[in-house]
């Protein structure tokens, strides 16, 4: 099954993809401008032996890829992916010819399963509930509206006019501006915001204000362990999660349980250890009991139902998260793989740690699909986030000939 977003090199690719595979003898399903999270349950629930997705996410538009998936609707692990890759670089072999081949064909009708198993798995009355959702010009366009309105909720969709090039473009999940001056005119009580390819969101509050993955995902694992829902009472997160998340876990008596950057890591935490809820600062968020992937819908529509059973607002109940002062920058390198011996950013990095102690943390890492190093840091002030944040960018663009975007 062969799923994209609106990127103008989507259909290329899609027919460059499908035309490959029928000539090797597979059968390839076209779903059309489908989000990630669709692709991955409609191969679950059927006898496909894979799924694919074209979509550079919540990257800018002329940068295109390709998620995979196994028959179970997980992502591929690395090593997978790695073979695969060696395999194709080896070159072809023997392929069929005649009635060998393999066929083409496309389910549009996928999409309506995937809206209807959404709508199904809710569990929540959105009756009265004004909302303003940004899908980014990209695949939640075709999904979140029908959705949230089947649901009852008082919809404005913005973000929904995907002409090929305005995925991600100032909206979405990547920049809430027109989001919270949406909210705002609306007079809506939140908003959400997915990205291109609809596996993230982030929400803004009645007064415009930002609430990040943190935020929601706290909630929702407070609401998932008052059901009895949370197995272990732990929730996955990565080492960019504020700290603030980690103090408002522990006062709820849940466990935080932390990985590298990024959702694969979370996903093997959680499936080596049972564990059902996870997710990023980013608003990539898991629920393992309601899908193999993440899904900016659902964990939208699992926010709603949190506050409908806290009986507050998103800004009031948001307030669960007290965040430490936290500042990141992304710094464009020319040499990101040489990050592990540079010695002067390390040598910052330490200097920091030793005043911060147990009151800020310090993450530098290399972006996995950009040619960044992004430079988290945590501090009890504002002040002292800007000032170490700062020292250790500078390092990172004097070891790594890097340059502020």
């Amino acid at each position: 099954m062969i799923g994209r977003d609106t990127r103008l090199s989507g259909p290329m690719l899609e027919s460059a993809m499908a035309s490959g595979l029928a000539s090797t003898g597979a059968h390839a399903v076209l779903l059309g401008v489908i989000p990630t999270p669709g692709v991955a349950e409609l191969v679950a629930s059927s006898d496909a032996v894979a799924g694919a997705v074209i979509s550079a996410s919540h990257n800018p538009f002329p940068d295109n890829g390709i998620k995979l998936f196994g028959a179970d609707g997980f992502k591929l692990a690395d090593a997978d992916e790695a073979a695969i890759e060696a395999a194709m670089a080896e070159g072809d072999g023997a392929r069929p010819t005649a009635g060998d081949l393999g066929t083409i064909e496309t389910w549009l009708g996928g999409r309506a399963q995937y809206v209807e198993a959404m709508v199904e798995r809710a569990a929540v009355d959105l009756t009265g509930v004004q909302i303003v959702i940004d899908c980014a010009n990209g695949a939640t366009t075709v999904t979140a509206p029908e959705v949230l309105v089947r649901l009852g909720a008082t919809l404005r969709s913005i973000g929904i006019e995907p002409d090929g090039v305005n995925i991600n473009d100032g909206c979405g999940s990547t920049d809430l501006g027109l989001l919270s001056a949406a909210v705002l005119e609306a007079g809506a009580d939140l908003g959400l915001a997915f990205d291109g390819d609809g596996d993230r969101v982030l929400a803004v509050d009645a007064a415009g204000d930002p609430v990040d993955g943190d935020q929601i995902l706290a909630l929702c694992a407070v609401a998932k362990r008052s059901r009895g829902e949370l197995p272990g009472d732990a929730v996955v997160t990565t080492t960019m999660t504020n700290l603030g998340f980690r103090r408002a876990m522990a006062a709820e008596g849940i466990e935080v349980r932390w990985t590298d950057v990024g959702d694969r890591y979370v996903m093997a935490e959680m499936r080596d250890n049972g564990f059902v809820l996870g997710g990023e600062q980013s608003g990539h968020l898991i629920d393992l009991s309601h899908g193999p992937s993440g899904d900016g819908l659902a964990a939208g529509l699992h926010l709603l139902r949190a506050l409908r059973e806290r009986g507050e607002d998103l800004r009031t109940a948001a307030a669960i998260v007290q965040r430490l002062p936290q500042k990141l920058v992304n710094i464009v390198v020319d040499r990101k793989q040489d990050l592990p011996d540079a010695a002067g950013v390390w040598e910052a990095v330490r200097r920091a740690e030793a005043e911060l102690g147990d009151d800020g943390r310090v993450v530098v890492r290399s972006s996995g699909t950009e040619p960044l190093v992004r430079v988290m840091v945590e501090a009890p002030t504002v002040q002292s986030c800007d000032r170490w944040s700062r020292e250790i960018s500078l390092a990172v663009e004097q070891e790594l000939g890097g340059r502020l975007p």
